[in-house]
């Protein structure tokens, strides 16, 4: 049974848009790793949109939620960066390089991805969790 997800920024937003699913996984889990990479990308579109100072502040309730690990990168997960892009370059499958951080630091420490995107499977022993029926 999967207990820990790196959660995936579309994961998050459909967290707070109240989707059925994304609530459930959220609350299904013993922990919830938050990465600098989905924190930025997160803050970089809260400073594009209209609700920029409400969603830092939903964001920080979040943060702090005693479930939620904000955890930083660190010469271990860039080692896992650079296994996991040799494969993907290699394979001829791409993906967005902070896909591949995220999936670093969930290889790092054993965990799953949370996240709607599909390319992440493309990570060979990576586990994606894409609904409850995922987390076994």
């Amino acid at each position: 049974m999967i207990q820990s997800v790196v959660i995936d920024t579309n994961a998050y937003s459909a967290y707070k848009r109240g989707d059925a699913n994304a609530l459930k996984v959220v609350k299904a889990v013993e922990s919830i790793i938050f990465s600098p990479t989905v924190l930025g990308e997160l803050l970089a579109g809260f400073e594009l949109g209209k609700k920029a100072e409400q969603n830092r502040k939903e964001l920080e309730e979040f943060l702090n939620e005693p479930k939620v690990l904000f955890l930083t990168i660190n010469a271990q997960t860039a080692k896992e960066y650079s296994t996991i892009y040799k494969h993907l370059r290699q394979q001829g499958t791409p993906i967005p390089t902070n896909d591949m951080w995220i999936a670093a630091i969930a290889n790092q420490l054993d965990a799953a991805v949370f996240t709607y995107d599909d390319h992440f499977r493309k990570i060979d022993g990576l586990k994606v969790v894409q609904s409850v029926l995922d987390l076994g």
